[in-house]
C-alpha cells in the first residue's frame, strides 16, 4: 500500500465533500439570510482547503534528501499542519465577527432569519455526509497512520456536532420565533478558535520536537538488550523527520575485554535492527564496563548510596574505573524536575571524591530523553 496515495486519495474525496457541503449550505444560508448557516459553510470550505493543503505538504514531505536537506522534506508535514490551523483560527474568527453583527443588527433592526422546510431538510442531509466523510478519514487514518487525516477526521466529527447545533437554531427560528442565531453562531466560532489553536499547538510541539512514546522507547531498548553482548542500552535519543523517518543515538555497555571486531559485530547488529524494524537511523556509542573484580564493585555500591540521596537522578551508567590512572568515570540522568542538574552533578562528584581518596571523579550529566514518563 502507497501511504502518499492513499493520503492523496482520501483528501480528494474530502474536497469533493467539503465542496458539496459548501455549495449547498451557502445556498440555504443566503436565502434564509442566516448568518451561522454561512459561517458553517465557510467552516466547510476551509476544510476543503486544509484537504488541497495536505496533498500539496504530502508530496512535497516525500521528496528525496538532497544535498542541502539531507534528512529529508518529512517535517513539511508540520507546517502544512500549521497552515491548516491558521484556516482554522481565520473561519473561527470570521464566525465570531459575523455573529457579533448578527446580534447588534436584530436588536437595531428586528431581523430575523426565516427558513423553509425543504432548507432544514438540506442542513440534516448536510449532517449525514459530515458525519461519514468523518468516519472515512479516521478509519483511513488509523489504516495507514496518518496523524493528519485522523485530525481531519475527528474536526469533521466535530463539524457535524456544530451543523446539528445549527439545525437545532433553524427549527427554534421557524417553530417557535426566537432568535438565537447570533448565538449560536458565536458559539460556532469559539469551538472551531479551540479547534484551530489545538492543531496549532500540536504542529508546534512537533516542530520544537516531541518525546516518542514511552511504550516505544521501552521496546526498542529491550530489542537492543536482546543482542548477544550487550550489557545495557543507555541514553536513547530519537529525533523525528517525517512519517517513519528517524535518526538517533544510543549508548551500550559491553565488556572491556571485547574486541574492536566484536564491538562493530553488536553495533552492526543494533543499526540493522533499528533500520529494518524502527525506521530509524542509528548511531551507537560503546561504554566500556569492568564490573568483574571486587574493588570496582564496592565503587559502584558506594556510589549507588550516594545517588539514593539525590531523587532527581534517574539513572547511572557508563560506569568504568581506570586503576592506571586512578580515575572513576559514570554518567548520571537527570530528572526535568530538577532545576540545577549541574550543583546536583557536582555535589555528587564531589562526594564520590570524597569515598575514594586519590581517585579523580568524572560525571557526565545526561539529559532525560526517555526515561521518565
Amino acid at each position: 500500500m502507497n501511504r502518499e496515495k492513499e493520503i492523496i486519495k482520501t483528501s480528494f474525496v474530502g474536497i469533493i465533500g467539503n465542496v458539496f457541503l459548501v455549495a449547498f449550505k451557502a445556498s440555504v444560508g443566503i436565502i434564509a439570510g442566516s448568518v451561522s448557516i454561512i459561517m458553517d459553510a465557510v467552516n466547510n470550505f476551509t476544510d476543503a482547503l486544509s484537504s488541497i493543503i495536505t496533498i500539496i505538504g504530502t508530496k512535497l514531505s516525500t521528496k528525496r534528501p538532497d544535498k542541502k536537506h539531507p534528512y529529508g522534506y518529512g517535517r513539511i508535514e508540520y507546517m502544512t499542519s500549521m497552515l491548516i490551523a491558521a484556516l482554522i483560527l481565520f473561519a473561527g474568527g470570521m464566525a465570531v465577527y459575523e455573529s457579533i453583527q448578527s446580534i447588534i443588527d436584530h436588536f437595531q433592526n428586528g431581523s430575523m432569519p426565516t427558513f423553509e422546510t425543504y432548507s432544514i431538510v438540506i442542513i440534516a442531509v448536510a449532517i449525514a455526509v459530515k458525519i461519514a466523510i468523518g468516519l472515512f478519514f479516521r478509519k483511513k487514518g488509523k489504516k495507514i497512520d496518518s496523524e493528519a487525516l485522523k485530525a481531519s477526521g475527528m474536526d469533521a466529527l466535530f463539524d457535524s456536532i456544530l451543523s446539528t447545533a445549527t439545525l437545532v437554531g433553524m427549527i427554534v427560528a421557524k417553530f417557535a420565533g426566537v432568535y438565537v442565531e447570533g448565538y449560536l453562531g458565536i458559539a460556532i466560532g469559539l469551538f472551531i478558535l479551540k479547534s484551530g489553536f489545538g492543531v496549532m499547538k500540536e504542529a508546534l510541539s512537533s516542530i520544537i520536537g516531541d518525546r516518542f512514546e514511552r511504550e516505544y522507547i521501552v521496546e526498542i531498548k529491550e530489542e537492543i538488550n536482546k543482542i548477544e553482548g550487550v550489557c545495557g542500552c543507555y541514553d536513547l535519543i530519537l529525533n523525528s523527520y517525517g512519517h517513519n523517518k528517524n535518526i538517533g543515538s544510543v549508548h551500550i555497555g559491553v565488556n572491556e575485554n571485547l574486541t574492536a571486531k566484536e564491538i562493530q559485530a553488536i553495533e552492526r547488529k543494533i543499526s540493522m535492527l533499528m533500520y529494518n524494524k524502527y525506521n530509524t537511523i542509528m548511531t551507537v556509542g560503546i561504554y566500556a564496563e569492568n564490573l568483574s573484580d571486587e574493588e570496582s564493585k564496592n565503587k559502584l555500591k558506594n556510589i549507588l548510596d550516594i545517588i539514593q540521596k539525590y531523587p532527581t537522578v534517574l539513572q547511572i551508567h557508563g560506569f568504568y574505573v581506570d586503576e592506571e590512572i586512578h580515575s572513576i568515570n559514570y554518567d548520571l540522568v537527570i530528572s526535568f524536575d530538577d532545576t540545577k542538574p549541574e550543583e546536583t552533578i557536582e555535589k555528587i562528584r564531589k562526594e564520590t571524591e570524597l569515598a575514594n581518596e586519590g581517585y579523580a571523579v568524572f560525571v557526565q550529566y545526561d539529559q532525560d530523553f526517555s526515561l521518565s514518563e
